[in-house]
């Protein structure tokens, strides 16, 4: 049954990793959902589930084509803007990736939505905004905020514009700060790539920096749920929220979980050093007290969020 509260949502990125548990939630919560999505990250498999349903729409649609997601924005309430670039590392070697996809592709949204007057937007930025905080673990109010990667820069540009479209034009946004987000339909992050490694040499696993880099890690589905609950009941004209877990897991430590749910005892090879390449954070970990504030708090922490993780990735294989 519908609610009189259900509204016509536009998710970009709706078939990537995080993108598709969002809308499996809309869904569920009783919404109309129309997913946007170039289908570079995303994948059909994580949406076609609802290809059939009267209340979702997909359109395979570029956001560095202006006139597409003008269109796509018609007579839409609310829009949770995920489409973007996730792979951090690969700003340090094609610098105008994360320029094109993320901060451009926002601006043409947020374009469309000032035009097609669409005044709610909830945007996924990112922990590496903050840069190597020297504060852990990390408030909102943090500053000054000093990324390291294209991709943390690329975030930031975001947030910016997205809080001046909303006191320009009286939108309204929420702003979620992710930690690392993991789970089923996972397609790359330090535990997809601990898999491939091992299954392709089982006696050895590569370890990216010195394998101490210590950073927090969140379901996917907490957080997606984290995320409805900060847009249902932050009720600021732009509302910046940490969302994470609270406690921390090792480089090293996920390599030895990951190998535990193989079933093998290969050797750790470390490449060295504090980072595991050009624009890496090695310690990170937000506070989400606002978030707590605000009545959510994470059921798990990261190693359980890790073991469960592997076990759904390996099972979605085999």
């Amino acid at each position: 049954m519908r609610s009189g509260s259900s509204k016509k949502v536009l998710v970009t990125g709706g078939a990537g990793f995080i993108g598709s548990h969002v809308v499996d939630r809309l869904l569920a919560d009783g919404h109309d959902v129309l997913v946007f999505d170039n289908m570079t990250s995303g994948k059909m498999e994580f949406i076609a589930h609802h290809l059939n349903e009267p209340h979702f729409k997909f359109i395979n649609g570029d956001m560095l084509q202006p006139d597409q997601i003008y269109k796509a924005c018609n007579d839409v309430e609310q829009v949770f803007h995920l489409a973007a670039n996730p792979d951090v590392r690969i700003g340090s070697s094609n610098t105008r990736m994360h320029f094109d996809q993320n901060i451009l592709a926002t601006y043409n949204l947020l374009d469309a939505m000032q035009k097609q007057h669409v005044l709610e937007i909830a945007f996924t930025s990112s922990s590496t905004i903050y840069g190597e905080a020297n504060i852990i673990p990390t408030p909102e109010n943090y500053g000054p905020l000093m990324p390291i990667s294209m991709y943390g820069a690329s975030k930031l540009a975001c947030e910016a514009m997205i809080t001046a479209y909303c006191h320009t034009f009286d939108m309204r946004s929420w702003i979620f700060r992710f930690a690392n987000i993991i789970g089923d339909r996972g397609t790359h992050g330090i535990i997809v790539d601990f898999i491939h490694k091992l299954k392709k040499d089982p006696f050895h696993l590569e370890i990216l920096g010195d394998g101490k880099q210590s950073k927090s890690y969140l379901h996917v589905r907490e957080c997606v749920d984290a995320m409805m609950s900060v847009v249902e009941k932050g009720n600021e004209q732009v509302n910046i929220i940490n969302i994470g877990s609270e406690d921390v897991i090792s480089a090293t430590r996920i390599g030895e979980i990951v190998a535990e749910e193989m079933r093998l005892s290969p050797e750790f090879v470390y490449t060295g050093g504090s980072q595991g390449w050009k624009g890496d954070v090695p310690k990170m970990m937000l506070s989400i007290e606002r978030l707590k504030v605000l009545g959510w708090k994470p059921a798990m922490g990261s190693e359980d969020n890790v073991r469960g993780t592997v076990r759904s990735l390996l099972r979605a294989v085999e």
